[in-house]
């Protein structure tokens, strides 16, 4: 491998002649071996926007000139299109301010800006580049611009398709009555549109605290700098940068009205975070309950047929398994950990600024990736596919010695627990037991015990 010699200032350091990353990012790379976990390469698009967006504040500012803006804009613009993913090597386990990520970028564009350029040296990565910034401040605030983002291109559809199949199904089977469970033991009837329609609401809800959480991600540290007093950098920048940023990408960024909390806190990410972890709480739920109602074939409940996508063993032939819910779940429990993670990441730092921001990022930016593919995955190769099971839904309804239920209002609690004691005790039909008892004639019964009149459509 050829290399070049670059500098900072701590010295000269020996990079990889085939890069554009500089001295400070090469020392990173060498210091923090820890891991195989790297920057997510969201952070660093969400980078490039920022410089851009930075640049262009600065030359209406009147501090950068017409020619280092054109090219470092030209640059972040390759960068944001995925041409240079291979230049930002740097792991998650940096130091907590992201500091080393954010000189990555500022080397790759500098460097790369004077390629475009055609002129050596043309473009500093601290003076030009990060002219107005810190890390404190540009981190923080790419971290918000990644999430967000994210959310909008990811997880959104995800939950827009989902429940869309979620109501295709719930219209289907409105009228479909069935057995309805609590505690794993036989309830009241219900239809299975309507068990559905709880799961649907589930997706709906959720996605309405996500859409309600991450306004808050739109607030930006940008104009801040070290300490958020907004050193070095004009008092007009902040704002400026947020108004190019929401030209760039769409989304209504604005610079946060006190600094000293944007750089400090991201009480922000850990509350958008809270409603991820409200989904994969749904999500757990939903996919318990369809591989429970799939159970079987034969020996389980078998409501509700799933889509055989694989074979389920290796040496029991013929097996499906609920390899979806499995996928789903198990997305759902890192989501879990990684918002342990974030809380208490969130809850350090001192003084100042919170140094936890690489581990916060990669833990959100990870919990959004995992839950828009599960559920993606779940939906099309198992929801899409559900198929109710009617002939055992109606053989398991009959035989449920809750429908006595219904004979409450005519013959009170105690004599109807008789009945339904004496149908389990001596295997009898509810409609035989009640008979028996004297309580009630067949005709009566057939009356009080209707389940369409029980699921209140």
């Amino acid at each position: 491998m050829e290399f070049r010699t670059e500098r900072d200032t701590l010295g000269e350091m020996k990079v990889p002649a085939d890069k554009y990353w500089g001295a400070q990012t090469q020392r990173s790379k060498e210091n923090f071996q820890i891991g195989t976990e790297k920057m997510p390469i969201e952070v660093t698009y969400a980078f490039a926007h920022l410089k851009k967006a930075a640049a262009i504040a600065n030359s209406q500012l009147g501090k950068l000139p017409e020619e280092k803006k054109g090219v470092i804009v030209g640059a972040c613009d390759e960068i944001i299109a995925g041409k240079w993913d291979e230049h930002f090597p740097l792991v998650v386990w940096q130091t907590g301010s992201g500091t080393q990520s954010n000189m990555n970028v500022n080397e790759v564009v500098a460097r790369r800006g004077n390629e475009l350029a055609g002129k050596e040296g043309l473009i500093h990565p601290n003076d030009d580049v990060n002219m107005s910034q810190s890390s404190n401040d540009t981190f923080p605030t790419a971290m918000h611009i990644a999430a967000y983002t994210e959310v909008e291109k990811l997880l959104k559809p995800a939950l827009v398709q989902f429940k869309q199949t979620l109501e295709q199904k719930e219209k289907e089977y409105m009228d479909l009555i069935k057995i309805g469970r609590t505690h794993l033991q036989d309830a009241t009837p219900l239809t299975l549109g309507q068990e559905i329609s709880g799961w649907r609401m589930m997706i709906q809800r959720s996605s309405e605290m996500i859409e309600q959480s991450k306004q808050y991600m739109l607030s930006l540290a940008i104009g801040g700098t070290a300490v958020g007093t907004g050193i070095n950098a004009d008092p007009q920048f902040g704002d400026k940068v947020a108004e190019q940023l929401h030209k760039q990408t769409g989304y209504a960024f604005y610079s946060s009205p006190n600094k000293f909390h944007a750089l400090t806190s991201h009480d922000e990410l850990l509350y958008f975070h809270g409603a991820l972890k409200a989904l994969a709480a749904d999500v757990m739920k939903i996919a318990n309950d369809v591989r429970w109602l799939a159970s079987g074939p034969r020996s389980g409940i078998g409501e509700i047929s799933i889509p055989a996508n694989e074979p389920g063993s290796s040496i029991m032939p013929g097996k499906v398994n609920p390899t979806q819910s499995e996928a789903i779940t198990m997305v759902a429990v890192q989501v879990f950990g990684n918002d342990a993670a974030i809380g208490f990441a969130a809850s350090q730092g001192n003084f100042e600024l919170n140094v936890f921001k690489p581990v916060i990022i990669y833990n959100v930016l990870q919990s959004v990736r995992l839950l828009a593919d599960g559920i993606r995955s779940f939906d099309e190769k198992c929801a899409a596919g559900l198929e109710a099971n009617r002939e055992v839904i109606q053989q398991l309804m009959e035989r449920s010695l809750m429908l006595v239920t219904a004979l409450n209002p005519h013959i009170g609690y105690e004599k109807a627990a008789e009945i339904a004691k004496l149908a389990h005790n001596k295997g009898l039909t509810l409609k035989e037991a009640a008979i028996e008892t004297g309580y009630l004639t067949a005709e009566q019964y057939d009356e009080w015990i209707d389940p369409a009149k029980m699921v209140n459509l």
